[in-house]
């Protein structure tokens, strides 16, 4: 909102870079001080909450309608560089702090992050640079508005109240976790509570706003009116995608926590022994197969399924790499199920599980980029996608909310029940949990009409 309303995406980008590079030093070097640990993770917070959402916007911009074409195979580019270091920083990143300690460690990344910051700010006169919208009377949040206090007549309907409710919900959240009664959880700190809050807000503010949207036309042009029924379908898709992210957020705590309880299979020849040493560095299969499936998905199997007669949309793309993601949690289920009887398994197995939740990622993640930006209204390209980040936060919610709802003996026993060890079974819920959601997705999908706003040339 500060870029696309204030700064613009470049110089937000810059400040809030040297921002990230400032946080990393704070953890290289206040390595046994608390606040300045906590500081860093501050500055770095901040600063990619900034960088993310506005660099993929950014790389939108470039384009126009004339070569909007080629913005898929650039996002597509894009996202197999963030791989390209996110795989060196999976494999290296423990062998640094194991042989240097936590100050290298942290200190390395954050070099690289300024350089990375400097190369950006000499490229300033190369880019295109779309300068911040001016004040606009019909901008999305006074639409809103309008619309809930019943637009011209003041008359307001169910909408108005569904809205009001979300906000009281969301007002009760936070004072549950901040005056702690019996009835909020107590392991819901700040941050859970905050999120849920918000999500109340956006959940039942959003449903008001459709039921109530009418009543702005009049005040407001239409088009204006348009737009917001448009970023509103547009938050409808992003929840859908959350589930994903709840699925493959968890390959950096509940497959490596499995994974730990494997067996490295350092007898196997082409087991890299040299390199791997424990189970922490499976997270650079990731990036090494995204940088492996989107060059393959591009160049073989997009086309091979046009020739098929089988249209390869945005949004299909999404829908199959949410089910894939479900399909690796059966995988890693199944997988659990042996370590629980008690048989020692290879680390080596988990590589098929990886493997398919990476291409669910390469067909949501990499696909959901160029997505956001080519439905998002020229004056809010910034805050689209930094909706589009806050789905990966909502997805990590949803873990955060299953485990608590099996904290408790009724649960214990019910999973008991099943025969199943606590981890199996959540391992084949979040499988199902996507595959409904894949469902959710494709049906809402067929009805959802494509925007086209990338600028004029």
């Amino acid at each position: 909102w500060l870029s696309d309303r204030f700064f613009g995406k470049y110089h937000t980008i810059l400040w809030l870079s040297l921002l990230y590079c400032v946080g990393h030093a704070c953890l290289a070097i206040f390595e046994g001080n608390r606040t300045g640990f906590y500081t860093g993770l501050f500055l770095i917070a901040l600063g990619s909450g900034g960088i993310k959402p506005l660099v993929s916007s950014f790389v939108g911009d470039q384009f126009t309608q004339s070569n909007k074409h080629l913005a898929k195979i650039v996002y597509d580019a894009f996202y197999w560089t963030i791989n390209f270091g996110s795989f060196f920083a999976s494999l290296l990143m423990p062998i640094l702090l194991r042989n240097y300690g936590a100050a290298v460690a942290f200190g390395v990344p954050g070099v690289l992050m300024f350089i990375a910051t400097v190369i950006f700010w000499m490229g300033r006169s190369k880019y295109v640079n779309m300068p911040p919208s001016a004040h606009d009377p019909n901008a999305f949040m006074r639409v809103v508005m309008t619309a809930l206090r019943g637009g011209s007549t003041g008359r307001k309907g169910a909408g108005s109240v569904i809205a009001a409710c979300g906000v009281l919900i969301g007002d009760a959240m936070l004072l549950g976790w901040w005056l702690s009664p019996v009835w909020w959880p107590t392991d819901f700190g700040f941050v859970t509570s905050f999120c849920l809050a918000l999500a109340a807000i956006l959940l039942l503010g959003g449903v008001g706003t459709a039921l109530q949207l009418e009543h702005a036309r009049g005040t407001h042009p239409d088009d204006a009116v348009d737009g917001v029924r448009a970023i509103l379908r547009i938050l409808i898709i992003f929840a859908i995608v959350s589930p994903f992210w709840s699925l493959f957020d968890q390959k950096a705590s509940t497959w490596v926590l499995q994974g730990k309880t494997m067996i490295l299979p350092h007898d196997q020849w082409w087991w890299p022994s040299w390199l791997v040493k424990e189970a922490g560095q499976m997270q650079a299969l990731n990036p090494l197969l995204v940088m492996a499936l989107i060059p393959f998905n591009n160049l073989v199997l997009y086309p091979l399924l046009t020739k098929l007669g089988f249209k390869v949309t945005a949004l299909r793309r999404m829908g199959f790499g949410i089910a894939f993601s479900g399909l690796a949690w059966v995988f890693a289920g199944m997988i659990q199920l042996w370590i629980d009887g008690g048989d020692p398994v290879s680390l080596a197995w988990q590589i098929l599980p990886y493997a398919l939740l990476t291409f669910g990622e390469v067909l949501v993640s990499a696909t959901g980029l160029e997505f956001a930006y080519s439905q998002s209204p020229p004056r809010m390209k910034g805050v689209i996608m930094s909706f589009w980040m806050l789905s990966v936060t909502f997805g990590n919610v949803w873990v955060l909310l299953t485990n608590a709802a099996v904290r408790n003996e009724t649960a214990m026993t019910q999973i008991a029940n099943t025969g199943l060890s606590e981890n199996a079974f959540l391992m084949f819920f979040f499988a199902g949990f996507a595959f409904v959601a894949a469902l959710i997705f494709a049906a809402y999908a067929k009805r959802y009409p494509l925007q086209d706003h990338y600028r004029a040339a």
